[in-house]
């Protein structure tokens, strides 16, 4: 890791228009949190800050759907934010709102500097209107079809079902959201950002990582899906972006400035100053008006943002280009944006309610699963989305929670402190280094005390390079392989047994295996903080504080030293985590699939057809007159099929969704022409066609009733 002097971390800031999804958390919140929690452990100045974004037009929308007032949207779902987060884990320094005076007063001094500056161009464009509600339409007020993927209700600044980022004006069949009706263009003025100026000094701060001809950061650090969507959008070129909105609701364009009147700041210029703002209230808090300004504009300071793909653009892009036309700010090292998460074979989806909302999650299975707090953090984070979409299912929750949570780590951990107590009355026992034992990465193996507590050493090790590289499954890999080291360590030698016969080594193996659950109880801490506290609690050992106690244990292991001195007297074993059974599992299912109507997956297209291709198929209209069970053939019906000028024997793959007697009478679709085969001794003159849905369930394609047999289906 750079020998940084400190770093300012933020996650991206929710819209407060409706509650947090595991999307949402598995996506900028949890990878943010254990970042955090990491640097804090080994020692590093860090500063984690937050927020609600309360302005733009997705909380005028949602306010005019309720028939609310905005500052009500944002009262309330600004409180549930900081509940969720509080409940959930997220360590924040500050947790801020951009509807606070001094995030005005600060997206308003960023605007009065950069106009000063010659930064805008003022230009009239013409922009849509609403002539019913008699207003100009911010990006969100606008949906229409995606140019790039064709989806029917983009917003007017960006596609939720491809990422792509958009311009109203893109939009094909653009509609009001207000009234449904079709816009306008009507001619406006605005402040541009001219983002094309920036382009040479952008394309080497991102491709070469260098600013002004010095170096920044490792660009080979950053993801790949992050650089190639900058690229792109830099290889298209990068055009001036309005910079201010006709809107009621957001902050002020400076009233001093001509022209000011109706005009708000645009979300994206007014959002992510708010990571400033929320750092100067942090820095007021802390009793020290200034000290933000370490964190903000020194150039020893390192700047991460997490944040889902549909930010990338801004936060590597647009808001980079603020600060530094305003100068005087560091810009980020790091973007390591996470891409999407789905669930259960869909898309996550706010509007059909195909979601586990995490406030409900929180609340509900509070009493219902044992540390469900950490049992969803360990689960979001297997499977978080750090390169490619990845999927949450109830039946992974399961598995993960029962095999690796409970069998792994809390069966560990509760036979070492169960023999512990049984051996010993709780207290670690003196041991004997020049006992040999069976190693815990083989049985065959000759093991010492010295080289296991290397092994806990090079494990974490390798835990501290993931969770740098931003790698953070392979960081929460590495504790579980810490508490497989214990596992193998009893396996291999089972104490239960060798206590009859050589003691002595069993004092080794448990002095041992309660330095194994002391490591576990400092690593586990950024992904899993309510368990390092009841470890902690169980070695009767201090609370983790999140000051350094990673580089201390590691110093002790390198020294071959043990962790917990011998004669410490640790507590009784408690319940970790608990098996997840199959009836609450199907509740969650059955739960979800009530909430929101499954959504159909479609197969892709196949390879392009020519219309020679097509006239090649003679389909013909026909009657069902017979049919009949083939033997041995479970999926098999023989078909007698009357097309007008003969009758086929057709057999069809059909008998696991119809009986032989409810398709005698159906009318289908025949192909007449397919070339004749043999299934089963039987020869097949021809293929009934079938629909297929995303169950894998056929119904039959049918002429219209009465329709007479023999004729061609063009």
């Amino acid at each position: 890791m750079n020998n940084y002097k400190r770093y300012l971390v933020t996650s991206a800031l929710p819209y407060a228009n409706g509650p947090l999804h595991i999307g949402h958390l598995a996506g900028a919140y949890l990878p943010a949190d254990i970042y955090v929690r990491y640097l804090r452990l080994i020692g590093k100045d860090v500063v984690y800050v937050g927020g609600s974004d309360e302005h733009g037009a997705a909380i005028t929308i949602k306010a005019k759907k309720e028939g609310i007032s905005p500052r009500e949207i944002i009262d309330k779902y600004h409180a549930s934010f900081k509940e969720t987060f509080k409940k959930a884990g997220i360590s924040f320094d500050i947790y801020h709102r951009t509807s606070e005076p001094i995030h005005h007063q600060t997206s308003q001094d960023f605007f009065r500097i950069l106009n000063e500056k010659g930064s805008f161009v003022k230009q009239t464009s013409e922009q849509y209107y609403d002539e019913e509600a008699n207003q100009f339409l911010a990006d969100r007020y606008i949906v229409g079809t995606c140019p790039k993927c064709g989806h029917d209700d983009a917003y007017g600044d960006q596609c939720e079902k491809c990422g792509s980022t958009l311009s109203p004006t893109e939009l094909i069949n653009p509609r009001s959201t207000l009234s449904g009706n079709a816009p306008i263009l009507k001619s406006t003025t605005h402040w541009f950002l001219s983002l094309d100026k920036a382009e040479d000094w952008l394309r080497d701060y991102l491709e070469k990582g260098t600013l002004d001809g010095q170096p920044h950061h490792d660009p080979g650090e950053w993801k790949n899906h992050v650089s190639g969507q900058c690229k792109s959008w830099l290889d298209g070129g990068l055009q001036p972006r309005a910079m201010t909105r006709d809107l009621e609701w957001g902050v002020d364009v400076p009233p001093e400035i001509e022209g000011a009147a109706g005009k708000k700041l645009y979300v994206w210029l007014d959002a992510p100053i708010g990571y400033i703002s929320a750092t100067k209230q942090w820095a007021i808090d802390q009793g020290d008006a200034d000290k933000w300004k370490k964190y903000w504009q020194d150039s020893e300071s390192k700047l991460v943002h997490f944040i889902a793909k549909d930010n990338i653009v801004f936060h590597c892009l647009i808001f980079p280009a603020i600060l530094k036309e305003h100068g005087g700010y560091v810009l980020p090292d790091n973007v390591p944006s996470n891409q999407f998460l789905n669930l259960e074979g869909q898309k996550l989806s706010t509007s059909r309610n195909w979601a586990i909302w995490v406030h409900e999650y929180l609340n509900d299975f509070e009493d219902k699963v044992v540390n469900h707090v950490d049992v969803l953090r360990y689960n979001l984070t297997r499977i978080m989305p750090e390169l490619r979409d990845s999927e949450f299912t109830w039946k992974g929750y399961q598995e993960t929670n029962n095999n690796e949570l409970v069998n792994n780590l809390g069966n560990f951990v509760n036979r070492v402190l169960v023999l512990t107590q049984k051996y010993y009355e709780g207290i670690v026992p003196e041991l004997d280094t020049s006992l040999d034992f069976i190693g815990s990465a083989a049985p065959d193996e000759a093991g010492n005390y010295e080289a296991e507590l290397g092994k806990i050493y090079s494990k974490l090790q390798a835990y501290c390079a993931a969770i740098e590289g931003y790698d953070f499954r392979g960081g929460l890999k590495a504790v579980l392989e810490i508490s497989s080291l214990g596992n193998q360590l009893l396996q291999f030698n089972e104490p239960w047994r060798l206590i009859k016969t050589e003691p002595e080594k069993v004092k080794q193996i448990l002095h041992l295996s309660v330095q194994i659950v002391a490591a576990l109880s400092v690593a586990c801490r950024p992904f899993l903080p309510n368990t390092s506290d009841k470890l902690r609690q169980f070695l009767n050992l201090d609370l983790v504080k999140e000051s350094g106690e990673l580089s201390e244990i590691l110093t002790v292991l390198e020294r071959g030293e043990p962790l917990v001195a011998t004669g410490h007297t640790i507590g009784k074993a408690g319940h970790l985590f608990s098996k997840i059974g199959d009836d609450f599992i199907n509740e969650q299912l059955e739960k979800l699939q009530n909430a929101a109507p499954a959504e159909p997956t479609f197969e892709a297209l196949k390879e392009e057809a020519t219309f020679d291709d097509f006239t090649k198929l003679d389909l013909r209209t026909g009657t069902v007159v017979a049919a009949e069970k083939m033997k041995k053939a479970k999926k098999l019906l023989q078909l007698t099929v009357d097309l007008g000028f003969e009758q086929r024997t057709i057999v069809s793959g059909i008998a696991e969704f119809f009986s032989a007697e409810e398709v005698v009478g159906k009318q289908v679709v025949v192909l007449a022409n397919l070339a004749p085969k043999k299934l089963r001794g039987v020869e097949s003159q021809g293929m009934i066609l079938m629909a297929e849905n995303e169950k894998g369930e056929l119904g039959f394609v049918s002429p219209q009733d009465g329709f007479g047999n023999g004729f061609t289906v063009r």
